[in-house]
C-alpha cells in the first residue's frame, strides 16, 4: 500500500480554507434600535401626565416656554399639588419662596391648574396667598375650547 504524499488520506479533493468574515452584521442592531425608538416614542407622552385634573376650556392661545414651568394644581377634592407632590396650603408659601429663590426671584410665572369642580373659594384662597407672597405672574391653565354647534 503506497500512499501518495500529495493527496489526503480521505481520498477526496482538498477544500480551500474559508476566510474569516471580519464584517459586522448591523441588521440586528438596527432592529433593536428601531424597537427602542418606538418604545420611547410611545412611553414619553405617558410620563408627563402628572395630577389628573378635568380642566375648563377657553379659546386663549398657548404660551411658549424654555424651561419646566412651576405648576400648582388643585383637584376636585381640594387637595393642592406643587408640581406632582401633594402639599398643604399652610406650607405652600414657604415652598414657593424657596423655589423662587433658586429660580431667580418672584418673577417666575406660576401656572395654576384647577379642576372644573373645585370650590371657587379654595381657588381664591390659593390665588390670594400667591399674590400676598409677591407672586404676581400667575397664569390659569385651561384646555382649548372645542366649538359646539348651536341648536
Amino acid at each position: 500500500m503506497a500512499a501518495n504524499a500529495g493527496t489526503p488520506m480521505s481520498g477526496g479533493r482538498r477544500r480551500p480554507r474559508q476566510r474569516v468574515m471580519s464584517e459586522i452584521n448591523v441588521t440586528p442592531m438596527v432592529d433593536v434600535m428601531l424597537v427602542l425608538l418606538i418604545i420611547f416614542m410611545v412611553s414619553a407622552p405617558l410620563l408627563t401626565v402628572g395630577v389628573p385634573i378635568d380642566l375648563p376650556q377657553s379659546q386663549a392661545k398657548t404660551i411658549d416656554q424654555d424651561k419646566e414651568p412651576l405648576t400648582l394644581s388643585v383637584n376636585d377634592k381640594g387637595k393642592v399639588f406643587l408640581q406632582n407632590d401633594e402639599i398643604s396650603v399652610d406650607n405652600l408659601l414657604v415652598k414657593l419662596k424657596a423655589i423662587a429663590e433658586t429660580r431667580g426671584g418672584n418673577d417666575a410665572r406660576i401656572y395654576v391648574r384647577g379642576d372644573k369642580n373645585v370650590n371657587y373659594g379654595t381657588m381664591m384662597q390659593i390665588m390670594g396667598r400667591l399674590s400676598g407672597a409677591g407672586f404676581h405672574r400667575v397664569a390659569l391653565v385651561t384646555e382649548y375650547e372645542q366649538e359646539t354647534k348651536a341648536r
